[in-house]
């Protein structure tokens, strides 16, 4: 509104011609509301709200996720020394994924690459036995064909899933780098247009036109609004990555007996993934194949 404003005072200010206070009153305020809005779109682009207050309601979302985890665990035993060392890990990789919105800790707008985001200890080992179905089965629910079935998953969510995401990921902080830049110089050419109204034709047209655009530079970046499609896919990348993670250090393991059971496991891939189990199956035999023509999860 500010933008649009100072282009009709420059406007004004061209058509009704002559010299005085009139015409000294309009340029003047065309020009300051114009640097006003200069000013504002720097620091807005800078913080982008948008973004910022997505990061914040998924950092609540993951807090709230650990929370109830912590209860559980609470409520089904004792835990240990260890346990209270996990879930510490697990609340500084998740502030220092998400940390508070402050100008000097929050996360880099306009990174050089796009990255998913990472709110879990890499160093960690995700998946721990299920003792439900300890020797009532042999291997430990886990077999031959299950491996390379988990395998051929991991296969198909990095070159479908996680590949996806992070290509449009980069496309939509490209876009949003030219917007963040093309906002704040243009209303600052037209401030400086507005500034010449009456001393040549090509001031107000300048004023008018680069104010015009700005307008819409700034509604489209923030009324998009681009920077939360940005987190979305950043958090959704994300998500595919813990859970390729999550298979890789399970299937490192080479004890089965020290793994989460295979069949539990397996149920919670094809949940995570939106698929039953007889079709998350099928994918991995697609994959095995070269015929993947879907991407894994049914759910993003």
């Amino acid at each position: 509104m500010i933008t649009l404003t100072a282009a009709t005072m420059a406007g004004v200010a061209a058509t009704a011609g002559g010299i005085g206070m009139p015409l000294l009153a309009l340029k003047l305020s065309s020009t300051l509301l114009y640097s006003a809005a200069t000013g504002m779109l720097l620091i807005m682009n800078k913080i982008q709200p948008s973004q910022l207050a997505e990061e914040q309601r998924n950092a609540t979302r993951l807090f709230k996720q650990l929370q109830s985890q912590i209860q559980t665990m609470l409520a089904i035993g004792t835990p240990t020394q260890e346990d209270v060392k996990e879930v510490m890990e697990k609340v500084l990789a998740l502030d220092k994924a998400y940390p508070l919105p402050l100008l000097g800790a929050m996360l880099e707008k306009f990174p050089a690459k796009f990255e998913p985001a990472v709110w879990w200890p890499k160093n960690q080992v995700l998946q721990k036995k299920n003792f439900l179905h300890e020797g009532k089965q042999c291997n430990n629910g886990w077999s031959e064909e299950l491996e390379m079935e988990m395998r051929e998953i991991v296969k198909v969510v990095e070159r479908k899933d996680i590949e996806d995401y992070v290509r449009l990921g980069n496309l939509a902080l490209k876009i949003n780098k030219t917007l963040a830049i093309s906002g704040p110089l243009l209303t600052g050419v037209a401030a400086l247009g507005s500034a010449f109204v009456g001393n040549g034709s090509w001031a107000p047209i300048v004023a008018v036109a680069a104010g015009a655009l700005a307008s819409t530079v700034n509604a489209f970046e923030h009324g998009g609004p681009v920077g939360k499609v940005i987190e979305m896919y950043r958090n959704c990348g994300g998500f595919f990555q813990l859970l390729k993670d999550s298979i890789e250090t399970t299937l490192e393991e080479r004890d089965s007996e020290k793994r989460e059971n295979g069949e539990f496991f397996e149920m919670k891939v094809a949940l995570k993934l939106g698929r039953s189990l007889s079709q998350l199956r099928e994918l991995a035999r697609k994959s095995a194949s070269s015929h993947v023509d879907e991407f894994a999860s049914k759910v993003f």
